[in-house]
Parts: structure tokens; C-alpha cells; sequence
């Protein structure tokens, strides 16, 4: 599969090990009340109950509607965060930038979320094709981002480019993974500007 990123453009200032840089947990939240009201708020509207759902680059909150989900798996790169977590069924720990196969089967979930983390990946086309893959006909793709960053760990493309040239940075990796993007939400609820491209797989289009 070719890659959405040149070698220049997936380059970051910190180029030492992931798993190092994330081994501390931080169990704070990386945008605004408001912005994750909105999420939630835009989960709701994509997600229903008993749905399975796989949230990608999460940490110790999903940002899900209070209601029942059959399950809810949830990777990151702490345990100590996923651990936390109160809505995970299950969670794994995984660099996506060293490893982009998912542990997951084929058509297994009704919704892969990611959000406020897209911007780290190095190899985002394969990492999407992993989503489209573990994504069950009719299923989601929900990538939320705003202005916030640990930019020594966030890839070259995304540090240079203006907010609306990261999103549709976020919508060619959906391309590139084999999902069509269904609409992109601008919105800016608080402090934080709320940017999210909700996607389908192709092959539902």
C-alpha cells in the first residue's frame, strides 16, 4: 500500500521510543469541558446502544454516550491509563509507528473512534486500512483532532499545516485506508475548535 506521508513529512522532533515518552501516565484531559461535550455529543449521533466499539490512541476516558455497548476495546500505549479507563471491556497496548497490524478480527466493530491523537501516526494509511478492516459493513470512523499537540511527538505534515490543511491531511489517510468521508464536523463549542471526519468503508458506498 503506498504511504499518504513522504519520509519528510512523517518526521518528528522526538524521533526516540514512543513507549518511553508515554510510560508516565497523564490522567487529564487534552481539550476543553466544551470540546468533549461536543465529541460525546457527535458520538451520540453515530453510535447506538449494544454497538461494539474500538477506540483507537485512547487513554483513561473513551468520550462515549452514557449508554450500553456490547464492548468497548481500547488501545493506547499506558496501562496505567487504560487501566483507568471505566467503559473498557478490554485494552491493549500497542506503537502504532513500530506496528501497524491490529490484533483484531475482520468486520468486529460497529465503530473505531480516535480521538485528539491522529496526529502522531507515521504511517497513517496503513493504520487506517487496519480500521477499515476491523470495521463491520455499516460501521463508523470517527476522527476528531483540534489545536492542541505534543508537537515534539507530532509528525512534520501536521506541525506545518493550518487546522483545515490537517483535516483534509485526516481525509486522505481515510482514502488511502479504503473508507469514503460521510461528512466533517467544524464547530468551536469552547476554547477548543472541534474538528472530526466521520467516514464509511468503501465498500458500504
Amino acid at each position: 500500500m503506498p504511504e499518504v506521508l513522504s519520509d519528510p513529512q512523517r518526521r518528528r522532533l522526538d524521533d526516540g521510543d514512543d513507549a518511553a515518552f508515554y510510560d508516565r501516565p497523564r490522567l487529564v484531559t487534552h481539550a476543553d469541558d466544551a470540546f468533549l461535550a461536543r465529541l460525546t455529543a457527535l458520538y451520540a449521533t453515530v453510535l447506538d446502544p449494544g454497538d461494539r466499539v474500538f477506540d483507537a490512541m485512547g487513554s483513561w476516558v473513551s468520550h462515549l454516550p452514557g449508554y450500553a455497548f456490547d464492548q468497548v476495546v481500547v488501545h493506547g500505549l499506558n496501562e496505567a491509563e487504560l487501566t483507568a479507563n471505566d467503559r473498557a471491556d478490554e485494552w491493549f497496548l500497542q506503537d502504532f509507528n513500530a506496528d501497524q497490524s491490529l490484533p483484531l478480527a475482520d468486520d468486529a466493530f460497529d465503530a473505531v473512534l480516535c480521538a485528539l491523537s491522529v496526529q502522531y501516526l507515521q504511517y497513517p494509511g496503513a493504520v487506517f486500512a487496519e480500521f477499515e478492516r476491523v470495521l463491520a459493513p455499516g460501521g463508523v470512523l470517527v476522527v476528531s483532532v483540534t489545536n492542541r499537540m505534543f508537537p515534539t511527538k507530532a509528525v512534520r505534515a501536521w506541525r506545518q499545516a493550518a487546522m483545515d490543511d490537517r483535516v483534509a491531511l485526516v481525509e486522505s489517510y481515510c482514502r488511502a485506508g479504503g473508507c469514503v468521508v460521510d461528512r466533517v464536523v467544524r464547530d468551536r463549542p469552547g476554547d477548543d475548535p472541534l474538528y472530526a471526519v466521520v467516514a464509511r468503508p468503501e465498500t458500504d458506498a
